[in-house]
């Protein structure tokens, strides 16, 4: 097998990314992580705007009186899918509010210079943040358990949010539709008690959709307690086994609070008018069809990202906001690391401040060996590191937010998943798109991954003819990405097209 090509010490620090100290503690985040919103939350437009005005155009002062108000859980991976699509909706002439807990306001003001309840401009429209108070304190142990601070959320929202929306009616900019993401299905009750049509973003793959859908309906059969390792046939998708079904779905999941908060938009699926998803009509062209078809009429707007450059050289690694890995493992990741002789940058996410997680040691002599070849660091802005030159593949969980910014921009991945829709989406990445090489089954795995087969895998992932398919067919996807959300795409149409129902919802009801 070829050895990978080893770029120059100057290469990596051009990522221009803050080190961390070289000291072998390193800490992973616990279940909640802080917002790191920087890379998004900038209200610099950064959608496809070129001949937008010809679309504001055909509706005019319509649209600039459409005011859409979002609601979102207060989590890294539901704040940034709904900020991008807030952005993106601004570009098309509308005034948008995104609202949520002040838990994550305080994060998304630290990142950006933003004054609640003052708009900003944004192409032909306005975007302002507006976050509530959920009757927590910041650091009240009862956030660390999400079925309580759900029921918490819910109880609060359902009061705040009325308010919220009274009080921009009395402002002269009344609310013409609502917005939410997954884990507060109570939104759209509550746009249904004040008439407001709704709509939700959903912030997985079409294919966790269909899995949740099918699951929750009880279309059929899964894995049970009686028969935990039946296969999956879902419709227009591969067998799954029983190890790649979304895991929160699986009865032994230690997880069950997450299926809870999952399933809970379930039960409200039929008060939204449409269903928004980050993804894009020819990624998952048979599912999406047919879940309109039989659930609500679904609408693929993504990736909510500007595409940047095309990548090609150092390894990746960034686990996400929640993923917590064993020590065992981030040793054997570590030897891996040394013996596949790669260029590397690992985020490593400190835990937030009222976690109880203990740090992680690094190998001794790790940082020495390793040398100008790699970097650890505390966070980095993903969606550029991804569209940077030097970046060959990505070792990555395999969550959804991750999985399309990858496809986006044509890096092919090393799938390390760990449980819920992550199994699901890996063996998308790898079986169905073929831009990934599979490094692990998932957490109900139940095994270290040994340093042998992270050594392999890196090499396979970064040079040799593997690499070079595996590329190839990362940069198709890119180039269908790119097409999607340019002017006359299939996700640029979906906008287009939810804006103008939106108007005529809004227009029919005048």
């Amino acid at each position: 097998m070829n050895k990978p090509t080893t770029p120059s010490t100057s290469t990596i620090k051009s990522l221009n990314l803050s080190v961390s100290s070289s000291t072998s503690h390193l800490i992973f985040p616990s279940h909640t992580s802080s917002l790191n919103t920087t890379a998004c939350a900038n209200c610099e437009d950064k959608t496809p705007s070129q001949n937008m005005d010809s679309l504001v155009e055909s509706n005019g002062s319509l649209r600039n009186n459409i005011h859409i108000f979002m609601v979102s859980f207060p989590g890294q991976g539901h704040v940034n899918p709904l900020l991008r699509l807030a952005k993106r909706l601004a570009s098309f002439g509308l005034f948008v509010t995104l609202s949520a807990p002040e838990f994550a306001g305080l994060s998304i003001r630290k990142a950006n210079t933003i004054t609640d309840d003052e708009p900003t401009s944004l192409g032909t429209g306005m975007i302002r943040f507006e976050f509530f108070d959920d009757g927590w304190d910041f650091n009240d142990p009862n956030r660390d358990d999400l079925d309580s601070y759900l029921a918490q959320l819910e109880r609060v929202g359902r009061q705040k949010l009325p308010q919220m929306i009274q009080k921009q009616a009395e402002k002269g900019r009344p609310v013409s539709c609502v917005i939410n993401n997954p884990f507060i299905p109570w939104v759209s009750d509550v746009a249904e008690i004040l008439g407001i049509p709704s709509a939700m973003l959903w912030i997985q793959s079409c294919a966790s959709f269909s899995a949740y859908y099918h699951y929750y309906n009880e279309l059929v059969p899964f894995p049970s307690e009686h028969e935990p390792e039946i296969d999956v046939q879902l419709p227009y998708m591969p067998l799954l086994k029983h190890d790649e079904v979304p895991s929160f779905l699986h009865p032994s999941t230690p997880y069950p609070f997450l299926r809870r908060a999952i399933l809970g938009q379930f039960k409200n699926m039929s008060k939204p008018f449409c269903i928004l998803m980050d993804t894009f009509q020819e990624l998952e062209h048979g599912i999406v069809e047919h879940m309109s078809k039989v659930c609500r009429p679904i609408k693929t707007i993504g990736p909510l990202f500007k595409e940047l450059k095309s990548p090609n050289s150092v390894v990746y690694i960034s686990f996400g906001s929640i993923v917590h890995l064993k020590q065992e493992q981030v040793d054997e990741i570590a030897h891996g690391l040394l013996g596949s002789e790669v260029s590397f940058l690992w985020v490593v996410r400190p835990p937030p401040k009222e976690s109880n997680v203990e740090p992680h040691v690094l190998p001794q002599g790790f940082l020495e060996k390793a040398g100008d070849k790699g970097k650890i660091v505390k966070w980095s802005p993903q969606e550029h590191v991804l569209a940077h030159p030097s970046t060959a593949c990505f070792v990555t969980h395999c969550g959804w937010n991750s999985s399309m910014e990858a496809l986006a921009s044509g890096v092919p991945v090393v799938a390390f998943p760990q449980w819920g829709d992550q199994v699901t989406d890996a063996k998308f990445l790898v079986d169905v798109f073929k831009v990934g090489i599979r490094l692990c089954r998932g957490e109900a795995e139940g095994r270290i991954v040994p340093r042998d087969e992270v050594e392999r895998c890196f090499r396979a992932a970064t040079g040799g003819p593997e690499a070079a398919e595996m590329k190839q067919n990362a940069l198709k996807w890119k180039k269908a990405a790119e097409e999607a959300v340019a002017e006359g795409g299939s996700s640029y149409r979906n906008m287009r097209d939810f804006v103008d129902e939106v108007v005529r919802i809004v227009t029919d009801a005048s």
